[in-house]
C-alpha cells in the first residue's frame, strides 16, 4: 500500500518522537548553553525528520536517497551530542534516547537500501 504523505512513514514517526524528546532533555540545560550545545542538538534532531519529509516527496531515487542520508548524517551528528552530553555532565541521556537512535538508523538503512533495490 503506497503512502500518501510522508506522516505515515513508520520511520518519520519516530524521528519526530525523537525530536519532542530532545526538545524536553534539552529545557533542562544551563542558560549558558541555549546558544551552544542545546541550539545544535535541537538544529539536529530536528533535521532527520524534516530531511525523511523531504526526501519522501522528491520524485527520483537518487535525490530521495540524498535527502535519507542526510538524515542518516544528521542522526549520527546527534549521537556525538548525546555522548557529549552525558560526559559533561548535564544529563545522562537515558537508553531509550540511544534506542530510539538505532531504530532510526536501521529504518533509513532499511529504506535506502529498498529504494536502491528498485530496477
Amino acid at each position: 500500500m503506497a503512502t500518501s504523505s510522508f506522516r505515515q512513514l513508520e520511520v518519520w514517526r519516530v524521528a519526530h518522537g525523537l525530536v519532542l524528546a530532545v526538545y524536553r532533555l534539552t529545557s533542562t540545560f544551563p542558560s549558558d548553553e541555549k546558544y551552544g550545545l542545546v541550539s545544535q542538538m535541537r538544529r539536529a534532531a530536528v533535521s532527520v525528520p524534516a530531511n525523511i519529509a523531504e526526501g519522501y516527496k522528491r520524485r527520483s531515487a537518487k535525490e530521495k536517497i540524498r535527502f535519507y542520508n542526510t538524515s542518516e548524517a544528521s542522526l549520527e551528528e546527534l549521537r556525538y551530542y548525546f555522548l557529549l552530553t552525558n560526559d559533561l555532565g548535564l544529563s545522562n541521556v537515558g537508553k531509550d534516547l540511544d534506542a530510539a537512535a538505532d531504530e532510526i538508523a536501521r529504518m533509513l538503512n532499511g529504506l535506502i537500501r529498498k529504494i536502491e533495490s528498485r530496477p
